[in-house]
């Protein structure tokens, strides 16, 4: 990313009268309802704040209640052939119950199965199995006891009103690598807790969690389960764990991960709520999976992530809360910086018809990290960012709301991003290609808001840009704008509302404005739609408009602050060849479509008359524009109002 300095600017924040919430769900095409926008300093324009003031949002715990959300429904397969039919616990069949009820420091057995042994030890019960079909129901209080599972064939395990702690080991061990079903009896209350050391341990065997299984685990049931990892995990399988629609888990506290697997976690529903210190779903070689249901996740620890995987995580529908409090740290195996994420992924992720609200708030704390290619569709994406950079000898980490290493993609939905932790904090960046296809996407950052090392290309949606301290869209390759409504405000000089540096400036189509202290100047032999720039002063509050010669509104916009030296970039189908157009400051629009302080198609009152100009060129520039003059491609044509050439 381009560095040309850095300082922290306060911005001036005004507020207009808003005829919808964009928290809710951000239109970007607004009829405006206010009937007399009034310009001058201390007029506004539209219906939304345009300095961002009403991206000021927060996310908290509560914000998704328990209670509210709506579980999906899961399809049970009934084909043997296909994928994870064997995981459905209406798939198998177990004709053969021993029960087991625990009370205080002893437990009681009922029934028997051939091929089963049961061995108890005062609360420690120890089953060896070599058939199948067999369930094991726990039910009870135990004050140190626990439950270990040695079986040939996959096995289920009913829990029905138990409250199991051990004070030697893991609560329940399964040392079995096939399938166990572990089902919560509807309307129970089920609590499970290890010890903080373990002093019960076999050569050869693991158990390095509370509720640990060799093999898959494979959670249904709508009765309540609360795990507490006092050793390390909280749940663990080294095989995979699936979490069916209807299920209710709560991991309260663990020393390292809440639910951690090898291979991969699948969540198709249910209400899961995770606080450990490290991480909250860990897949440590595999993928994620989640479908559905309501995932709430409150991480502690340093560098920890509420959702991560080494490969792929797939969000296709669901909610899920993230937060994240942990700084960044010095990994010494990796020789490198580790920092907090909503979402840490080391493939490809792909978010769709899904809401998701992310915050972190710790040292270089990110929203989501993914390694791969980054794909948002059809969702409600909420994030902010609070931390500072984080710095650890000549290394250093900043914070970032939505980062990708591979291509990033937003093709509907609504996005919404708040990073505001000063030098770093960018919005939306990807160390690729960014691509907009569609949605509603909003950015409010101390740095740039959205930025690519190789190109950014906006094709459709509503995309408004507000930094505080740099720029609006700061593509490193080449910039492209297709179609849409883009706003992009950066700060005072040498930031710009739209930076590509020296390379190719296209614009063949949509309704684009840019502010800022500089601009980067479309590329005349590139572009199929024409641009003006105007250079001047500019103060907030002030409303700019464009006019035709005939009196025909083409644009108002309200400056969100004050600039010394302003350079404003604006394009749209409107702007026609050969057509004479006047600039006005102050005076008033009504009606209209607005966005973002961006006024198209209004009736205006006019206000002071300030320049003219005429379209002779695809590139008209007017007044003293400040850095302008990145002219690659050719020479943008007109220069009347004398702006500066390189």
């Amino acid at each position: 990313m381009k560095r040309k300095y850095m300082g922290f600017l306060a911005c001036c924040l005004l507020c207009w009268a808003c005829s919808v919430d964009p928290l809710d769900e951000l239109d970007g095409n607004e009829k405006n309802e206010t009937g007399n926008n009034t310009g001058g300093e201390t007029g506004g324009s539209g219906n939304v704040d345009a300095s961002g003031n009403l991206l000021d949002f927060d996310i908290n715990w509560d914000d998704m209640a328990d209670s509210d959300f709506e579980d999906t429904s899961e399809r049970v397969p009934t084909d043997e052939n296909e994928d994870e039919y064997e995981d459905f616990i209406e798939n198998s069949s177990f004709t053969s119950q021993i029960a087991i009820a625990y009370n205080g420091t002893s437990a009681t057995v009922t029934g028997a199965a051939e091929g089963v042994t049961v061995t108890t030890d005062g609360a420690h019960v120890t089953v060896s199995s070599t058939v199948k079909g067999v369930e094991y129901i726990l039910s009870g209080t135990a004050t140190d006891g626990s439950f270990k599972a040695y079986s040939e064939k996959k096995f289920k395990l009913t829990l029905n009103g138990l409250s199991l702690t051990s004070a030697q080991g893991a609560a329940i061990n399964i040392q079995s690598g096939k399938r166990v079903f572990v089902e919560a009896v509807d309307g129970t209350v089920n609590t499970l807790t290890d010890a903080s050391s373990y002093t019960n341990t076999v050569n050869g065997e693991d158990q390095k969690a509370c509720f640990f299984s060799e093999g898959q685990l494979l959670f249904s049931g709508s009765g309540e389960l609360t795990v507490s990892g006092n050793y390390k995990h909280g749940i663990c399988s080294d095989d995979y764990v699936y979490l069916h629609s209807g299920v209710r888990i709560t991991v309260a506290s663990a020393v390292k991960d809440a639910i951690h697997a090898n291979d991969k976690i699948v969540m198709n529903g249910g209400l899961v709520k995770l606080t450990p210190s490290g991480d909250g779903m860990d897949c440590e070689d595999g993928s994620i999976d989640i479908r559905g249901g309501l995932l709430k996740a409150n991480i502690t620890g340093a560098a920890s992530k509420a959702v991560k995987a080494e490969t792929d995580i797939t969000v296709a529908g669901g909610q899920l809360l993230l937060l994240t409090s942990g700084d960044a740290e010095y990994d010494s195996t990796d020789k490198d910086l580790s920092s907090s994420a909503g979402m840490k992924c080391g493939g490809d992720l792909t978010i769709s018809d899904a809401s998701v609200s992310i915050k972190s708030t710790g040292a270089a704390g990110k929203g989501i990290n993914c390694d791969g290619k980054l794909t948002l569709s059809a969702s409600t994406v909420k994030i902010v960012t609070t931390g500072q950079q984080y710095v650890y000898g000549s290394l250093d980490s900043s914070p970032k709301g939505i980062k990708a290493d591979g291509d990033l993609t937003v093709e509907s939905g609504t996005v919404q991003v708040r990073t505001t932790g000063g030098e770093g904090s960018e919005g939306i960046e990807s160390k690729s290609t960014l691509t907009i296809n569609g949605g509603n996407i909003c950015v409010y950052a101390y740095d740039d808001c959205l930025n690519a090392t190789n190109n950014i290309t906006i094709n459709n949606g509503n995309v408004y840009c507000y930094s505080s301290g740099n720029d609006g869209i700061d593509s490193n390759g080449t910039l492209t704008i297709t179609g849409g409504m883009v706003v992009a405000s950066g700060t005072t000089v040498p930031e710009d509302g739209f930076d590509c540096d020296q390379n190719t400036f296209k614009i063949t189509g949509g309704t684009i404005l840019g502010i800022g202290g500089s601009t980067s100047t479309p590329t005349s032999n590139a572009c199929t739609q024409r641009s003006v720039i105007y250079g001047g002063s500019g103060t907030s509050g002030t409303l700019l408009s464009i006019i035709s010669a005939d009196g025909t509104h083409l644009m108002s916009y309200t400056i969100p602050r004050t600039y010394n030296q302003m350079t404003l970039l604006f394009s749209s189908p409107s702007l026609a060849s050969g057509t004479n157009y006047s600039i006005y400051t102050g005076g008033s629009v009504d009606g209209g479509t607005s966005f973002y302080g961006l006024t198209v198609g209004a009736n205006y009152s006019a206000g002071t008359s300030v320049s003219s100009f005429t379209t002779t060129n695809m590139v008209t520039i007017i007044g003293s524009t400040g850095g302008g003059g990145n002219f690659p491609g050719g020479n943008p044509g007109g220069n009347p109002g004398g702006g500066k050439r390189p």
